[in-house]
């Protein structure tokens, strides 16, 4: 009779695996492979090799609190010659000596998590276990039959793969991009992300369900949605907006999601304080890459946030044009969330692709604060009954704005505002370059086309199909030089009377700093009219002067000033409104890196800085991190103020861990000038 045979011990050959699985930076110390896909493993036996006619070999592979067959989280499958497409497989690739070599497959339908791989082996009567490791199983966009297939080699690297990106911010007419460090293959980050799975609610509530429905990226980007925030549960990121961020950190000063998620985990799930939408989106994102599923960040400009479902923000406004009230409904000078690609077996065929998921907490969906996957081809056609909240997404990009103005009678009069669209220029990084793509034909049919007509129809979209009424008299708000930060500068009321009749009107111009999502703050800057005479087809510019020492003390991280002229033509009764938001460009950081970009030798980035202002700047720090050149971030001090004109200069080591391109992202932070960004790729060679 054979002998027993006895496992001495399982090499998860963690190289090739990762290599083949995309996971590489994974796999340095465990075993990460992408569903649908064979990985490789060899058993090393004692004494004597595994002999098919008198050895039988059976593994088994189980994830979650409660694995069962039913609920797709157990398999058991014996080692066999047969490859069936689908299943838990297992097959021999090579033998020799004592060592065997097989070739393990996984279902492109598997829930993804940490799995406990092991082996049953039995001889005749004899018969032993062993458990040959563990492994973490990932969503696979290079696998045809898995849901978040992508067919582009390019795609795949960027919404994967790439561990840095950008952000989109400013204002519609002055886009400006902030670097990010996603990070997601960076050190104890898939832990993290894991960890956030197990905390959701949905999870703590039944795990062998939960664990059985992360098979699906519907369910999975659903979750992530609402763990970012925590609004409800234990989620990573508290969402504040009111400029008082003191007990914690300002949104605008983060740079990556890697110190984010950490701070969480080492916090023992309490929550970090603070986010807005981009850092919501982006720390979506780095969970959502890191789990496999391709995702990117998108910016939409001027985003509504309609709380009734009526497609129409109202701003009710006293005489001078100042908005009356404590507004909820508003229109954010941006607003950030994520795509994420995937099938909707679930929806009408062409509903696959980009899904919107939002998880900045705004209103709840199914009693929960989070938002999508919605198909953005469902917002494109205007079919709001698509889950998931397909109408609070069609508003962010359609909404319609209407104007009251109340007079001192109390009469309220219907102000014309040609100077505000809902939903413009919405912006993602491009595929492998460092520049902006426009998307916002994936969610709007050129304006004024049959097709979009169509949506509104579809959408019930009342106020759209409106013709709007023609007035001879147009204004827009227009502005001279670049704006930078400290800077003097003027910006125009621009007015056109195309009439053939005198008007005499009343032009209030006003400055005031904003938050990005619409928040006034005080004026610093006005001008007024009270009888300006407008001859029949002509044209007039009214300047404005916005003075720093104005706007110094109340502006922003977001460094936003929104300019808004009111025209009132006494004799007809009629209002005409034009705004704009204006971007103050900060300085430029220069990164000057020192030495040969080797791996694993050292390399100093020289970072420096030159004060705009006439004033010192005091509390001067810089903050860079960056997926491959650091192992964590690094904030550098400047122990004096630097005057004005003077440059801010710091020397930062790195040590960069993997070859290839990435990204140094910076920050400055200072008591006039903060949340400064900037960026230096960096191609690091062979050693």
């Amino acid at each position: 009779m054979a002998e027993e045979l006895v496992l001495e011990r399982c090499d998860l050959e963690l190289e090739a695996n990762g290599r083949d699985h995309h996971t590489a930076d994974l796999c340095q110390q465990r075993l990460v492979v992408r569903r649908g896909q064979p990985f490789r493993l060899t058993l090393h036996f004692e004494g004597r090799n595994y002999e098919a006619s008198v050895d039988s070999l059976t593994f088994s592979a189980v994830t979650g609190p409660a694995p069962s067959k039913e609920a797709g989280t157990k398999a058991r499958f014996p080692l066999s010659d047969a490859v069936e497409e689908g299943a838990w497989t297992a097959s021999v690739v090579d033998q020799q000596d004592n060592a065997l070599s097989l070739q393990l497959s996984t279902p492109a339908h598997a829930p993804i998590g940490l799995y406990r791989l092991s082996l049953e082996v039995s001889t005749g009567y004899q018969g032993s276990s062993f458990v040959l490791g563990h492994f973490t199983l990932l969503f696979n966009s290079w696998c045809p039959a898995d849901a978040v297939y992508l067919e582009s080699d390019e795609e795949r690297r960027e919404y994967v793969l790439t561990q840095q990106g950008f952000i989109y911010q400013g204002s519609a007419k002055f886009i400006q991009n902030m670097p990010w460090n996603f990070g997601q293959f960076e050190d104890g980050i898939l832990d993290i992300c894991l960890m956030l799975l197990d905390v959701n609610p949905k999870f703590l509530k039944n795990g062998g369900r939960d664990c059985s429905r992360r098979g699906n990226p519907v369910y999975v980007g659903r979750v992530v949605s609402r763990m970012v925030n925590c609004n409800d549960d234990q989620g990573v990121l508290y969402g504040r907006w009111d400029n008082n961020y003191k007990d914690g950190i300002s949104p605008m000063f983060w740079i990556g999601s890697v110190d984010i998620l950490r701070r969480w985990k080492n916090y023992g799930c309490q929550n970090v304080k603070y986010g807005q939408c981009w850092v919501f989106a982006a720390v979506a994102c780095t969970v959502l890459r890191c789990l496999g599923i391709p995702t990117r960040v998108v910016t939409n400009y001027n985003s509504a946030h309609d709380q009734n479902s009526n497609l129409l923000i109202e701003y009710f406004r006293n005489e001078f044009g100042e908005i009356q009230g404590n507004k909820s409904e508003m229109i954010w000078n941006f607003h950030c969330w994520v795509e994420s690609w995937m099938t909707r077996p679930d929806l009408q065929p062409g509903y696959e692709g980009w899904q919107a998921i939002d998880p900045t907490p705004q209103e709840k969906s199914e009693g929960a604060y989070c938002c999508g996957p919605v198909p953005v081809r469902a917002i494109k056609e205007g079919d709001l009954s698509t889950k998931y909240d397909a109408p609070f997404v069609f508003a962010e990009v359609n909404a319609d704005v209407v104007d009251w103005i109340q007079q001192k009678d109390g009469s309220m009069h219907k102000s014309i505002n040609r100077s505000l669209v809902v939903g413009l220029k919405i912006s993602t990084k491009s595929v492998g370059r460092d520049e902006r793509e426009d998307i916002t034909h994936n969610y709007k049919y050129p304006e004024g086309s049959p097709e979009e007509r169509e949506a509104f129809r579809r959408a019930n979209h009342l106020n759209k199909l409106a013709n709007k009424e023609e007035t001879g008299v147009a204004m827009r708000i227009r502005v001279g030089q670049s704006m930078t930060m400290g800077s003097d500068f003027d910006v125009f009321a621009h007015i056109t009377n195309n009439t053939t009749e005198d008007l005499t009107c009343r032009l209030l111009l006003c400055a005031r700093t904003v938050s990005y999502n619409g928040i006034l703050g005080p004026e610093c800057g006005t001008n007024n009219l009270f009888d300006l005479s407008l001859e029949p087809y002509s044209e007039k510019s009214i300047p404005l002067r916005i003075l720093y020492e104005k706007y110094c003390d109340c502006l922003t991280e977001s460094n936003l000033i929104k300019v808004r002229g009111l025209l009132v033509e006494q004799a007809a009764n009629s209002y005409l409104l034009a705004e704009r938001d204006i971007y103050l460009e900060n300085p430029e950081i220069k990164i000057r890196v020192l030495g040969e970009p080797k791996q694993n030798r050292k390399l100093v980035a020289e970072v420096s800085l030159r004060n705009p202002l006439t004033v010192a700047l005091e509390g001067c720090t810089f903050t860079v991190e960056g997926a491959g050149l650091t192992e964590e971030q690094k904030t550098v001090e400047i122990p004096h103020p630097v005057e004005g004109g003077q440059e801010a200069k710091v020397r930062v080591d790195l040590l960069p861990l993997h070859m290839g391109r990435h990204k140094l992202v910076v920050n400055f932070q200072s008591d006039k000038l903060k949340s400064v960004k900037g960026f230096r790729n960096v191609i690091i060679g062979a050693p």
